[in-house]
């Protein structure tokens, strides 16, 4: 049976996965309780949220480039025709 070349192979969805899932927890991260018009919440400018939590997603969007951006290993094409 022929091998199909795709695109994208095992290892590319699973580091697709984990960076989508490393984005999602920077901005849950980020998210929490507001400040109203009658009660000031200073938690809104603690460092998780405005210095970890951007970083967090950063650092998964970089890994979704790279995910994306990286090509497959070949199998081993010894002795076929690759016409």
């Amino acid at each position: 049976m022929e091998k199909r070349n795709f695109a994208f192979d095992k290892v590319n969805f699973i580091l697709i996965a984990v960076s989508m899932l490393v984005v999602v927890l920077g901005f849950v991260l980020m998210s929490g309780s507001g400040s109203t018009d009658t009660h000031y919440d200073p938690d809104i400018f603690s460092a998780l949220r405005i210095k970890v939590a951007p970083v967090v997603c950063f650092v998964g969007f970089v890994t979704m480039i790279y995910a994306v951006a990286r090509k497959p290993k070949d199998g081993d094409t010894k002795g076929k025709d690759n016409d």
